[in-house]
């Protein structure tokens, strides 16, 4: 499959109003953070993504599914990083709204949410590359490698948060936002399958479509 053969990327306006709102969230979100540190190392990822997409558009431009998908997860990196995962307000509310409905919870669960979309977005961005990279067709094996792709990454980023420790002390806290959880990793990774595993669940046919791809 050709790199350029895809049916639906973003319209232009459309890809400007993408573009533009994940500007203006990292702007804002860097004017003051709560946590300087904290803000880099979770909004890097953001940083270094749009000029990479923007580079690289005429060449290889995206699927208007991953698009609005990567910027949902980038809004949730911005938002986790301006405030550090543990003090997000949306956190906050979720976890009012579970304690309000009788339900225990005790902790901000935004850096739950991140790392569910840390499977359920690159899910879609691994398929969309063994798709239109690589020999790989539709089926088992790729489900499977989408899977163990997100999980490697998944690893990798645990990793990332291991060395900050090490070199950062104290000052990363943060960034690893247990908030005292001795399975935090352990959780971290689970929800990072359970995030790939419900998007390749949910989105292969419309994916397919914006690839032009035909049905089975």
């Amino acid at each position: 499959m050709s790199p350029n053969a895809i049916a639906t990327p973003p319209s232009p306006p459309e890809r400007k109003w993408l573009l533009a709102i994940a500007i203006v969230a990292l702007v804002v979100s860097g004017i003051a953070p709560r946590d300087r540190l904290t803000w880099f190392l979770e909004v890097i990822w953001v940083i270094v993504a749009i000029p990479l997409i923007a580079w690289q558009w005429r060449r290889f431009p995206l699927t208007r599914l991953l698009c609005w998908l990567l910027v949902a997860h980038a809004l949730v990196l911005i938002h986790g990083g301006a405030y550090t995962y543990a003090e997000t307000p949306i956190g906050f509310w979720m976890r009012d709204t579970a304690i309000a409905m009788g339900l225990e919870a005790t902790r901000n669960p935004w850096d739950r949410v991140g790392h569910l979309m840390q499977g359920f977005v690159p899910a879609i961005l691994a398929r969309e590359l063994f798709l239109r990279c690589t020999p790989l067709r539709r089926g088992g094996w790729l489900f499977y490698l989408v899977l163990a792709a997100c999980l490697s990454f998944s690893a990798f980023f645990e990793l990332i948060e291991w060395w900050s420790a090490l070199i950062y002390g104290a000052d990363a806290d943060a960034f690893l936002a247990t908030q005292g959880d001795q399975w935090d990793t352990q959780w971290d990774m689970f929800l990072c399958l359970v995030g790939a595993t419900l998007s390749l669940l949910l989105w292969p046919r419309l994916h397919d479509r914006q690839l032009g791809l035909r049905a089975d």
